[in-house]
């Protein structure tokens, strides 16, 4: 950089005072969890805390997207206090660095099994109707919380730092909402960024972080499998077409997709999700449907196991007799998650001078999970940084216990992301979170002297 960049201490100075407020807010969250792109309250609150603390907001983002818009330092023209017109959320060629730091925001149809006192009883109506209980499964809350407080000092040390930041409060992540913002105008609508910022807390200690360059997460394809039979009277199956049996034997030989068909120094992942079909035992039904979904981390690997789960589900319809072949839908797709080289590393540097080289982590392998944050950095054509952080207590591990967790991955006794009992603690994942937010985004915010 040209000019000195701005200092994570200098923004971090007020976080002990807005702690308190984030433990109430995330709390606040968690009991009110709300299901991908119905985030109406969780868009209200983030948008109402932005405006409050200065940012330029525009809502309905994508559907309930959320964007902040924040200038600072000499970028608005020197100066401190709260935005005004003049800080409209413009593309048009901002003074100085721009920095994209994104939340997402949406919970996951699954019934809470934490005990916490402050536990989701929420419900939730999907897409086809059926309600369902929601929760806070996947730690989204904690990113939203986190953001919120990363926003709330930027606004308050507006002087100490030079720029432009853009708080993105994204919809719909597990299916996808990236993709909506964009195609939502987002390019022409907000300031370009010069690098695109993401994090997801997960089931590691807290106060350790690990990121990687190139892939750090999967690709994901979800498909929607319709298998048609020939229903008929439970007692007379002779005389019908059994989807149900179709779909076992289905479900039963994909899982020799990866384990007969990719060879063992690649990777992917395919997981039969929901299985639906019939409605009493004596009936036997028409139809069967499966939903899959696909990690994959490299475009060759997916295409062949995309072309072996077509294959075998036509194979095993065609076997029992279809007389229909199945449909299969092709419905979400998220592209592989790559971290440009060299921002990742100034990233990495950055949190190895705040937290100590052996509290951070380079990921030996790309994640099997996936995300669709990088949508906007690979739209953009900008440098992506996305990383991964604890949230729960490190007290409760050893030394072993984290070397294991990089090389063997979360045991099977840990509960994580997605699982019923995922609980973060609140201390001091919230912390380390808003801190990780500002470190990174000061490696390119210039400092509060740039363009004098």
């Amino acid at each position: 950089m040209s000019q000195p960049g701005a200092s994570p201490a200098d923004l971090l100075s007020g976080l002990e005072g807005v702690l308190p407020g984030l433990r109430e807010l995330y709390q606040d969250l968690h009991r009110h969890p709300e299901l991908s792109f119905q985030e109406v309250r969780t868009a209200g609150v983030a948008a109402a805390r932005l405006r409050a603390a200065g940012w330029e907001v525009t809502e309905g983002v994508g559907g309930t997207g959320v964007v902040g818009v924040l200038r600072g330092g000499s970028a608005r023209g020197g100066g401190s206090g709260s935005a005004g017109p003049a800080d409209a959320a413009s593309p048009a060629s901002p003074a100085g660095p721009v920095v994209l730091l994104r939340a997402d925001m949406d919970a996951l149809p699954v019934r809470e099994e934490t005990g916490l006192p402050y536990a989701s009883t929420a419900t939730g109506v999907e897409a086809d109707g059926t309600e369902v209980p929601v929760m806070h499964a996947c730690g989204h809350d904690v990113h939203v919380a986190c953001l919120l407080g990363a926003a709330e000092l930027l606004a308050a040390e507006r002087g100490a730092w030079s720029g432009t930041v853009l708080a993105v409060f994204q919809p719909g992540e597990e299916v996808g909402g990236a993709p909506r913002m964009l195609e939502d105008g987002f390019a022409d609508r907000f300031p370009r960024p010069d690098v695109c910022l993401g994090q997801h807390v997960g089931p590691a200690p807290a106060g350790l972080v690990g990121t990687r360059p190139g892939p750090v997460m999967s690709a994901c394809d979800t498909l929607r499998i319709t298998i048609f039979g020939r229903g008929g009277h439970g007692s007379m199956p002779e005389a019908t077409i059994d989807p149900v049996v179709i779909a076992a034997a289905i479900v039963m030989r994909l899982q020799t997709v990866v384990s007969r068909e990719i060879a063992a120094s690649r990777s992917a992942v395919v997981t039969v999700g929901s299985i639906h079909a019939g409605t009493r035992a004596n009936v036997i039904p028409d139809e069967a449907e499966l939903a899959v979904t696909v990690r994959t981390t490299t475009p060759a690997v997916r295409e062949k196991v995309l072309a072996a789960i077509e294959r075998i589900v036509n194979a095993e319809a065609a076997a029992s007799g279809a007389e229909r072949m199945p449909r299969i839908a092709p419905e979400d797709r998220l592209p592989l998650l790559v971290n440009d080289q060299a921002a990742t590393e100034v990233v990495l540097d950055a949190f190895r001078t705040r937290l100590g080289a052996d509290r951070v982590f380079v990921l030996p392998s790309t994640l099997s999970g996936s995300e669709d944050f990088g949508t906007f950095g690979e739209a953009l054509g900008v440098p992506s940084v996305f990383w991964h952080f604890g949230g729960l207590e490190l007290e409760s591990f050893t030394e072993a216990d984290i070397l294991s967790l990089l090389e063997d991955g979360v045991p099977a006794t840990l509960p994580g992301n997605h699982s019923p009992k995922f609980a973060p603690a609140i201390d001091p994942t919230l912390e380390v979170g808003v801190g990780l937010l500002i470190t990174a985004a000061c490696a390119w915010l210039a400092g509060p002297d740039a363009g004098h």
